[in-house]
């Protein structure tokens, strides 16, 4: 079995790690997933070559959206379904940041809060597209939740990939001209004052749940004087990368959808107590460093990052919100004159879809060279 240095790093020192920590349900529940994976534990499909008798095991996957073994080739469907839902007009890949302060609030209030995120962008985004000063039209948006820096630690912000195109009040095509429409700083005051409008609603109505580590802010006066600080915080919204070409979207897309905190490329070292990873320089130039941490402390790290069962990372906003996408679309063709991108691999098994994009082909026989492998079927187990 080809070694998988992240799940190493879990699997010499799950238990040790738990012996100090208590990890939530969803976050054990990645571990073990991670720890299983690909190891015979999930159970197994079987292939035999129909002309040498040759009979192949491959270990079956967790498909753990955590698990950074089985993100490749669903990253690839995914964008691959979206190659469909591009339209002709610019992109422009906006970013929004929480301030640190909030923290501590954050994540002792995941899915509440990180689903005023998502509404608090996409309404900021829609709000001023339609403005006829701006854009004056409804966008496609499609909204990426990351939670992570280089480093691992808790760093939450949203990934917004904004077509510069899309429908007016009319149902007219309207498209920018190639530069991002809303300035900046209206960006910015805007989503700062949802943000902040709806947490101070949600404290009002008794909805947050206040951990250790913030529970001075049941306290009015020390709620009003945190509020007060964000105010005064510079939240720092910004267009990342602008895409002169429409179709360099595509494949921008797959950097961040299925992107998990941290690939196994990144790994330099594990040894009996420490792991060494690569990170980005912090200014642009720079070499790229080195960081080490405790086994212990990078399993803590990584749990951080697990999401709360079923929430929703990638959500559509716009003309490309689920319940009238296909309609919008078609209109959108319509009005354009034409589509320029259909899916690759839409009639493809895995089979076809492995050779297709990474030229691997699993029916070639690794020990006669015939292209005749048979899958005769799964075995499967439940992980230990």
């Amino acid at each position: 079995m080809a070694e998988y240095k992240i799940q190493k790093i879990f699997q010499q020192n799950w238990e040790s790690f738990c012996a100090s920590s208590a990890p939530f349900p969803v976050q054990e529940k990645a571990a073990h997933a991670i720890m299983n994976c690909k190891t015979g534990s999930l159970g197994f499909s079987v292939s035999r070559c129909q002309d040498c008798g040759h009979i192949e095991i491959h270990n079956n996957s967790c498909r753990n959206r955590n698990c950074p073994n089985c993100q490749a080739v669903q990253n690839e469907i995914w964008v691959d379904k979206r190659r469909e839902e591009v339209i002709d007009s610019p992109y422009f890949h906006v970013v929004f940041t929480l301030p640190h302060e909030l923290n501590p609030l954050l994540y002792c209030n995941q899915t509440l809060l990180y689903s005023l995120f998502h509404k608090c962008c996409s309404q900021t985004l829609l709000d001023l597209s339609q403005n006829p000063k701006y854009l004056g039209a409804v966008p496609g948006i499609i909204q990426v939740l990351h939670t992570w820096n280089q480093e691992l630690s808790y760093h939450v912000h949203m990934h917004c990939i904004v077509s510069g195109g899309g429908l007016t009040k009319n149902r007219q095509v309207k498209t920018s001209k190639g530069t991002f429409f809303i300035p900046v700083r209206v960006l910015r005051e805007k989503f700062k004052g949802k943000y902040l409008s709806l947490l101070e609603e949600y404290y009002r109505c008794g909805k947050l749940v206040f951990s250790a580590s913030c529970e001075k802010l049941r306290n009015p006066y020390e709620w009003k004087e945190f509020k007060d600080l964000l105010y005064g915080k510079d939240w720092c919204p910004f267009i990342k990368e602008t895409f002169r070409g429409f179709g360099n979207a595509l494949e921008y897309l797959g950097r961040y959808t299925h992107k998990i905190a941290i690939s196994n490329s990144r790994i330099l070292s594990v040894t009996d107590s420490e792991t060494t990873f690569s990170a980005r320089a912090k200014n642009p130039g720079g070499h790229r460093r080195q960081i080490s941490l405790k086994n212990e402390e990078f399993i803590r790290r990584f749990l951080m990052h697990v999401l709360p069962h079923g929430f929703q990372r990638i959500r559509y906003y716009g003309f490309l919100n689920n319940r009238m996408k296909s309609k919008n679309l078609k209109l959108i063709f319509k009005l354009q004159g034409y589509q320029r991108f259909k899916r690759r691999y839409q009639d493809l098994s895995i089979a076809e879809l492995l050779k297709a994009v990474w030229n691997f082909d699993i029916r070639v026989c690794p020990e006669c060279g015939c292209m005749n492998m048979k899958h005769l079927g799964r075995v499967y187990a439940k992980p230990r």
